[in-house]
This record gives structure tokens, C-alpha cells and sequence, in this order.
């Protein structure tokens, strides 16, 4: 029985790191007072959601010298789903653009100094990090964050943020 015990004890143990992250970023219930500096049609695998992205007034200040946006950057995304057809694809309108509905869910990245430092190579975005929060403000645990982090690591020349170019 002992013997059990301690194992159990060392499995949790072992295991604690990989449960539940400690969340480091809270629900930004300002966002809507920052700048809406773009809203476009999502790609890849996203064919049916809408994406209108804020910036709060450190990350408007745009990239500094070395190219990056400074530490306190907050981008905040509404998702909406588009509306969509029987077939299930996104309908557009006579602009071309898909139709917007529900707002989903509001993702967030904030930048802060040594954030990245936790991270491997492939989760690793400078010291970016993300959240997801429900409409109403609400974390959503059951997210997975490392697929966020895995689709903006590759994006070393804009600060891993797709829409850089808009900030400048």
C-alpha cells in the first residue's frame, strides 16, 4: 500500500507541469476602447470564422527599432463564424466577404519580458502569449493554446504576429 502511495505521489508529481497552465493573462474588458486596426476573412484552416483584431496603445505604437512590438503589446481577435450554406461553406456577400453571425470567442496575445522563456522551439513566440476567453469573458480551459502557438511561431520576421504590417 505504501508502495502505491509514493508512486501515485511521484506520478502527480511528475505530471502536475503538463495539467492546467497557470493563466497569465486575464480577459481584457477594455479591448473595445483600443483601435480595431483590421478585420478581414480568416485563412487556412478557418474558412468559416470572421477575425476583427484590436490593439491596445502600447502595441499602436507600432514596431520599434529592432522590428518588434514593445512588451505589454495586448491584440485582442473577436471570432465570429460566418454564416454558411447547406453544404456547410461560408457565404459571402456582394463584396465578396463571408457574412459575419455569432462572435465565438475573443483571443488574446499579450507580450511580456521572459514570458517566451518557458517554451520549446516549436511553441516558442518571442515572449508572446495567448489566451481564450468565451464571449461573456469566460476562460475557455479546454482550448488548446499550443495550437495558437504553433501557427505564429514560424513568424519570425513580424514579431509572430500575422498582421504586423497593419501596426507599422
Amino acid at each position: 500500500m505504501k508502495t502505491k502511495i509514493i508512486a501515485a505521489a511521484l506520478a502527480m508529481m511528475m505530471f502536475a507541469p503538463a495539467q492546467a497552465e497557470e493563466p497569465r493573462i486575464d480577459f481584457p474588458a477594455d479591448y473595445k476602447s483600443y483601435k480595431n486596426y483590421l478585420s478581414l476573412d480568416r485563412i487556412g484552416d478557418n474558412k468559416t470564422q470572421i477575425i476583427r483584431l484590436f490593439a491596445n496603445k502600447v502595441a499602436q505604437a507600432g514596431p520599434g527599432e529592432k522590428g518588434a512590438l514593445p512588451d505589454g503589446s495586448v491584440l485582442v481577435g473577436e471570432i465570429y463564424k460566418a454564416e454558411v450554406d447547406e453544404d456547410g461553406e461560408a457565404k459571402t456577400s456582394v463584396l465578396g466577404r463571408r457574412i459575419r453571425k455569432k462572435l465565438a470567442a475573443i483571443a488574446v496575445m499579450e507580450k511580456r519580458k521572459g514570458w517566451g522563456e518557458k517554451f520549446d522551439a516549436e511553441h516558442k513566440n518571442g515572449d508572446w502569449d495567448f489566451a481564450i476567453f468565451s464571449p461573456d469573458g469566460k476562460r475557455l480551459v479546454k482550448k488548446d493554446l499550443n495550437s495558437c502557438r504553433a501557427c505564429h511561431a514560424p513568424l519570425t520576421e513580424t514579431d509572430h504576429v500575422w498582421s504586423y504590417e497593419h501596426l507599422r
